[in-house]
């Protein structure tokens, strides 16, 4: 089984490793607050600051157009998706929310590489500023792990 005689502490050793983020704009506070997040345990898990490579785009729905590009460029072994979708009145959300949630599952498919999806979809702010930092920290986790578990695999 793959990964299976690593422990936890060796799948989440990012001294390695290369990763991309991309932030969408919209909702900032709470993105910025998810990059901070993320950032900081990217850091604390041994991922050298030169190796990453963070690029704003203006939202949710421009979020897997900058993937793409970041991984067709390859150097990356993961890559990390944040943004914040709160419920309004209208469609509007469930179409942000499914498309932009489609478009970074493509991109990880289409290239084989791991994207950590904290784009949060809530109805609130409130709901999403309870999820801004343990969201923004598990993303960096769950990049770390999979692309130790994909390399290991290879």
């Amino acid at each position: 089984m793959f990964g299976a005689d690593k422990g936890a502490a060796d799948r989440l050793d990012g001294r390695e490793l290369v990763i991309g983020i991309v932030q969408a704009r919209f909702n900032q506070g709470v993105t910025n607050a998810l990059a901070k997040a993320c950032r900081d345990e990217l850091l604390a898990r041994g991922v050298p600051e030169k190796n990453i490579e963070h690029v704003l785009v203006p939202g949710a729905l421009e979020v897997p157009v900058a993937l793409q590009a970041m991984a067709e460029k390859g150097g990356f072994d993961a890559l990390i998706a944040l943004g914040c979708i709160i419920r309004g009145e209208t469609y509007h959300f469930e179409l942000v929310a499914n498309e932009s949630g489609a478009g970074v599952t493509r991109v990880s498919l289409d290239y084989q590489l791991p994207v950590a999806n904290a784009i949060l979809t809530v109805e609130d702010m409130a709901q999403a500023e309870a999820r801004q930092v343990e969201k923004g920290r598990d993303a960096a986790q769950v990049a770390i792990e999979m692309a130790n578990l994909l390399a290991d695999m290879e």
